[in-house]
């Protein structure tokens, strides 16, 4: 019996077993995908970094992976910031009430289930937990890039390129700012050590959860697992990581829309049938999305955004740059819907919007 919290290889193997088939592609065509994104994460460095104005250590290829590829990496990389956590053999037994409810194997079980679904879901990613300070991988998940583009009915190389631009902006921030990837783990496991809640209260919260997740299925509510059970401590920390991923997205998705209109000429209508198909899931999805939160990270997302070009716009990249000379001058959530506030602490105490004037 593992003494591990969670059950790595169950946790593969569920999500590898019910991860959604990709579509189906001729071999010829099949490698010929492979080999255009590759080709597209190459070319996305240099207008990535002319826009940003950041310039990160030598890319590493990009590595083009299946739904079952992109499963294991993210397992490995949840692993490896378990492992960071402080004295993990002691806290197993003072882990998360929910985690030490179900049990390794049961943790393993709802873990991959969540995967699975999310491999159909996601097109790329940037895995910033690496072992012995190796450099990210920059993941490309081709099925799912071929079944959305087809899906969108928008031209493959066009939407190949806007995916490649956007991961490569996340292998920029990781890669140009040090203490990124570290502060992120450590904020994981800040939150880790808050869970506090016995297995009962967990439950009990849960239970409560789940009659809210059914009266949502018919509202806006923002309700999910993740608040449902957090402690007062946790919902700080979970703030600041969500102003985090926040502000990663929103500008991520600024540069894509800046560099996009001069390489990509379909971008417009991309974003247009992009954003249409992210607001309008299907029954299953909206029930999945609600229980994850991921309705909510949406927004945020588009929260994170907005937030990039109004500081921008009135600052220039030069002056939204100064994000990432120190996780104190990360902004709050709070901030986060107050570009200006943010401006007037970080940027040039003092600093008055020109709106306001």
């Amino acid at each position: 019996m593992t003494s591990e919290p969670i059950d790595w290889d169950l946790a593969v193997a569920t999500a590898t077993r019910l991860a959604p088939k990709g579509p189906d592609l001729p071999g010829d065509e099949a490698r010929g995908a492979v080999r255009m994104l590759r080709d597209l994460a190459r070319e996305a460095v240099d207008p990535v970094r002319d826009v940003t104005g950041m310039v990160a250590e030598a890319a590493v290829p990009a590595v083009v992976v299946d739904r079952p590829g992109w499963v294991a990496s993210n397992v490995d990389g949840m692993r490896i910031v378990l492992t960071r956590w402080e004295d993990l053999a002691e806290k197993t037994e003072a882990a998360p009430a929910v985690v030490r409810s179900l049990g390794s194997r049961g943790t393993a079980l709802q873990l991959g289930a969540v995967l699975a679904w999310m491999s159909g879901k996601v097109l790329g990613q940037y895995e910033a937990f690496t072992e012995d300070g190796a450099p990210g991988r920059l993941l490309l998940v081709a099925p799912t890039i071929v079944s959305v583009e087809r899906q969108l009915e928008v031209p493959s190389r066009d939407f190949r390129y806007w995916v490649c631009l956007h991961e490569e902006t996340h292998r920029v921030q990781f890669g140009s700012v040090p203490w990124l990837s570290d502060y992120l783990s450590g904020r994981i496991s800040a939150l880790l050590d808050a869970s506090d809640l016995g297995t009962r209260e967990t439950l009990q919260r849960l239970v409560a959860f789940g009659y809210a997740l059914i009266r949502s299925l018919r509202s806006d509510s923002d309700v999910s697992v993740v608040e449902a059970i957090q402690t007062p401590e946790q919902k700080v920390i979970f703030d600041e990581m969500t102003a985090l991923m926040s502000l990663l997205e929103g500008h991520a998705d600024v540069v894509m829309d800046a560099v996009g209109p001069t390489v990509i000429p379909s971008v417009e209508l991309i974003r247009e049938r992009f954003t249409q198909r992210r607001q309008q899931p299907g029954t299953l999805d909206s029930l999945a999305r609600k229980a994850l939160g991921m309705d909510a990270k949406l927004r945020q997302y588009s929260d994170g955004a907005a937030f990039v070009r109004h500081v921008v716009d009135s600052v220039g990249m030069a002056g939204f740059n100064t994000v990432w000379t120190s996780p104190d001058h990360l902004p709050s959530r709070v901030e986060l819907h107050d570009p200006a506030a943010w401006i007037a602490r970080v940027v040039t105490p003092g600093h008055r919007d020109p709106a306001e004037s």
